[in-house]
Formats: C-alpha cells, structure tokens, sequence
C-alpha cells in the first residue's frame, strides 16, 4: 500500500478512536461487563461465519464469470482474495472508491488480461446493482416510514442515499437497455457542461463516459446470452447479500437479543443507505451513529446497544480490512489464458 492508502487507515482508527472514546465515557463500565456477561459464545461465531460467507460467495461469482473455454484453471485462494482485497480498500477509500480499482489489480496481478478482468468486473457489478436495487426498494418500502416517524433528520439523509443509489442504477439500466437514446442523451449534457468548463477538458469527459456506456451494454448482452451463468450469478450475489445483511441480527442474538430477523435486516439496509452519503473512509462516524440511533430505539439496555454496535462494526469492517491485508500479501500463482 502507497502513502494514500496508510493515510487513509489512520483516518479510519482515529474516528473509530474518537467515538469508542466518547460512547465509553458516556457509559459506565458496569453497563458494558453487563453486557459483555450476555454475550452466547457460538452466536458470536456465527457473526464471523456470516462475513466469512459473504466473502466466499463474491469469490464464487468470480469464478463462475470467468469460467470458459480455454482458461486457466486457477486456485479458489486466487478468486477469494479479491472480494478481501475489495474489503480492504472499500474501507481506506472515501466512498469506497478504491474497490473497484482494487479488484482489477488483483486480477491483473494473477495473470488475466485487464480487457478480461475488466470484463468479469462489469458483469458482476451489473448483477450486484439489480439485486441490491431489489434490497433497497423493499427497505425503504417497509422500513422508511419507522426512521421517518422517529428520526426525521436521519431519514433525510436515508432519503438522500436511497435516491442517490437508485439514480445510479437507473443510469445502469439506461445504458443495458435502451444503448442509443443514452448515447445521444450523454452528448447532450456534456455540450451544456462544455460551455461552463471547456470544450477541451469536457471531450475528455465524454470520451471516457461514452466508453462505459460501451463496455456497460456489451456486457449485458452477453449476460443476457449466458442466462444459466446470469441466474447463477444472481443467486450467489443475494447469498452474498443475505450474510452481510445479518450480521446485525446475528450480533444482537450473539448479545440474548429477542430481535425480528426482518426488523432488523430492514434497519441494516437503511443503516447502509445512511452510510453512502458520508464522504468519509468507511462511513467512520457516521455508521456507529446510525446503528446506535436506530437500534437504540426498540433495545432497552444502552450497553447492549453499544455493544452491538462495536461487534458489528468489528465483524463487517475491520475484520475485512485484516483478512485484505492477508489477501493482499499472499499472492497466487500466476496462470495465463
């Protein structure tokens, strides 16, 4: 990792130093041996188990987009060090912007061309986005409405991240499906934005912006030709999903909770919802805070919440980062096509 990177897990321990500073100085340590006394061994386990999945399915999703004739017959260490890679610099990254880029180097790295990788990339994300379009209307379908009676400014920025998700899909939707009114569509807004920044610096912009749109509507219609990898694709992408999604729940059991499976998923996906519109490296703040004010409200014991809180933000966030770093120091032998 460069300077940037390192730069950007000292932001990360610093907040999370900050607000385990603050909720532990606002709650007697009593509280917390109390709650600690609760925890269900196995439960805990099981909170672990479910990441550990989540990350074996994306692994899984891998190997089966790149399955074809005449390729390599990589190790699965090769494919599950990816989605730990992607964890590592999700979390080190504003807004997770280092994913992605992440995943590419990695498969680059393992001897796969990047036209492929890149390939494999878009595929998966195509899928990964309609699944998680499917998770987010039903959240806020059924869910919304309990953030927006109790929490209104919360909900607004719930709000603001569900909107700004579903643009972005509908943007994705735009591109697999309906290619040429979109093409003529990103003309058109890049000659306004021309005026106010510059011919030059703008056909840039278009250049590149006209290339994903490319590569977004080949992809789909080659999924749309694999329809038994599509399906399979997708039912890995909501295992992947149904794991991370209950870690929550799996953490409030762990603490003899008697939580509602569906509650609580519903308060996850917001909770993540809430966490896309922060800029910061992982959410850092911003997701404690919105586990704590909306669980808050339906558990009793404050310890317990906190609790929760820490475990689950150990288990979904810094339990990724640690097993990228392995994923990023183990190499896997390097097989061409």
């Amino acid at each position: 990792m460069n300077k940037k990177n390192l730069w950007g897990v000292l932001i990360v321990l610093l907040i999370s130093s900050l607000v385990l500073y603050f909720d532990l100085r606002a709650t007697p340590m009593a509280t917390l041996k109390a709650a600690a006394g609760q925890i269900i061994p196995w439960r805990l386990v099981l909170v672990f188990l479910a990441m550990a999945l989540s990350y074996v399915c994306e692994a899984l999703i891998l190997r089966l987009l790149a399955k074809r004739p005449g390729t390599a017959k990589r190790s699965f260490w090769s494919y599950l060090r990816i989605p730990l890679i992607q964890a590592l610099f999700n979390g080190i990254t504003p807004m997770a912007t280092g994913g992605q880029p992440s995943q590419l180097a990695a498969m680059v790295e393992m001897s796969m061309s990047g036209g492929r990788a890149t390939s494999i990339l878009m595929m998966k994300f195509i899928c990964y986005q309609l699944v998680v379009l499917f998770a987010y209307l039903t959240a806020f379908i059924f869910g919304f409405h309990f953030v927006a009676g109790k929490f209104s400014a919360l909900a607004i920025f719930i709000f603001l991240g569900f909107a700004l998700h579903v643009f972005s899909i509908i943007l994705l939707l735009l591109a697999m499906f309906v290619h040429n009114w979109t093409v003529k569509a990103v003309k058109k807004v890049m000659k306004l934005l021309g005026r106010i920044f510059g011919q030059e610096r703008v056909q840039a912009w278009e250049k590149s912006t006209l290339e994903q749109v490319e590569s977004f509507y080949k992809e789909s219609q080659a999924l749309k030709d694999e329809k038994k990898k599509l399906w399979g694709v997708v039912l890995l992408t909501v295992g992947q999903l149904l794991c991370y999604y209950s870690a929550p729940y799996l953490t409030l059991r762990a603490l003899g909770q008697p939580v509602d499976y569906v509650q609580v998923t519903l308060m996850t996906i917001l909770i993540i919802m809430f966490m896309a519109v922060i800029p910061l490296p992982g959410a850092s703040g911003g997701a404690e805070f919105s586990f704590q004010t909306l669980f808050a409200s339906f558990i009793s014991q404050p310890g317990v919440v906190v609790l929760a809180m820490f475990l689950w933000r150990f288990a979904t966030y810094f339990f990724g980062m640690i097993l990228g770093i392995f994923g990023w120091s183990f190499k896997p032998a390097k097989l061409r096509d």
